[in-house]
């Protein structure tokens, strides 16, 4: 087997054990892929916990232990707060890792800024990204109960004006699903096209 040399040893980045979020490990890939970011090891949790924020804190503290316990020196965490009520940065702050900017993924897809500069007209809007698009039955209608309860959908969706579909790529298809699950929630359908937005940021500084 051919031996690297000490110099180009030296040379190369440093792994990165990543754990990330299931819901965005499609773009982590897609990022990683496209800026030759191959020191990056990927851990995935599961998606679904974008439903449960509770088992996010506790989850990410086992595998950042599991990753020390392997021998990764360098840990950062693909996810925003999630909906962990500031619990996530307690724990990151406990164990000196970083995670991602912002509350949410729609915030670090959209731009934490522009987020945040359009929130006063957002106020009402619900929103998908690829995933959710693509899992939208599954993440949005079978847990609440709307595909056997569709009387319930205005209990749920009443207080919204729109659907938000932020996309991080441009897919026809994927339009199509979320201009359908627009209807079937009886909202104003608007399209953004943000692509990886802060998250492409947060990895190549990872």
């Amino acid at each position: 087997m051919e031996k690297v040399s000490p110099a180009i040893e030296r040379a190369q980045p440093e792994k990165v054990h990543v754990i990330g979020c299931g819901a965005i490990a499609r773009e982590i890939l897609a990022i990683c892929e496209a800026n030759g970011l191959g020191h990056i090891d990927l851990n995935c949790l599961p998606a679904i916990w974008h439903n449960t924020p509770d088992k996010i804190t506790p989850g990410i503290r086992d595998a950042i232990a599991k990753a020390r316990a392997e021998g990764f020196e360098r840990i950062f965490v693909a996810y925003a707060d999630c909906g962990t009520g500031g619990h996530l940065d307690r724990l990151l702050e406990e164990e000196k890792v970083e995670r991602i900017p912002g509350p949410h993924c729609y915030s670090f897809f959209a731009g934490n800024e522009d987020f945040a500069r359009r929130w006063d007209d957002d106020l009402t809007a619900f929103f998908l990204t690829d995933f959710l698009a693509r899992q939208f039955e599954a993440f949005v209608i079978e847990p609440l109960g709307l595909d056997r309860h569709p009387e319930l959908r205005d209990m749920y969706f009443g207080h919204y004006r729109k659907l938000v579909y932020l996309s991080q790529q441009e897919d026809t298809g994927l339009q199509e699903k979320a201009k359908k699950a627009a209807e079937r929630l009886g909202l104003e359908y608007e399209y953004r096209f943000t692509g990886y937005g802060d998250l492409t940021t947060s990895l190549l500084k990872a």
